[in-house]
């Protein structure tokens, strides 16, 4: 299984996490990035929690974005959650894990 990660914020970032987001080729926003599900890609996701959101893709979704590994994506119709992307998903904003949501958010965010 693979791991979509969409960086949501950006602007002017810390210089340890602005390296860290360009390692991982999340350079702007409405990027996304599939990585294979590791440890270690999990620990850089989330030390750059604030800056994006990620998930596990389903099997419809990594068929159609497995093959490469950088996407631009259009903003999502409908905007994002209520709360922003300031606030964590888990309490209503964008940030953060989202576990199979991301599918959700990637249709929304296809062109």
């Amino acid at each position: 299984m693979k791991i979509a990660a969409i960086r949501i914020r950006g602007g002017r970032v810390e210089r340890k996490i602005a390296d860290a987001l360009t390692t991982m080729k999340l350079t702007n926003q409405n990027i996304m990035v599939v990585y294979e599900n590791k440890p270690s890609v999990v620990g850089a996701l989330k030390k750059v929690k604030d800056y994006i959101t990620w998930g596990e893709l389903d099997a419809e979704n990594e068929k159609k974005y497995g093959e490469t590994d950088v996407h631009t994506m259009h903003p999502p119709r409908g905007g994002f959650e209520r709360k922003g992307i300031k606030k964590s998903f888990s309490i209503g904003g964008a940030l953060g894990y989202r576990g199979d949501k991301i599918n959700e958010l990637i249709v929304k965010m296809s062109k």
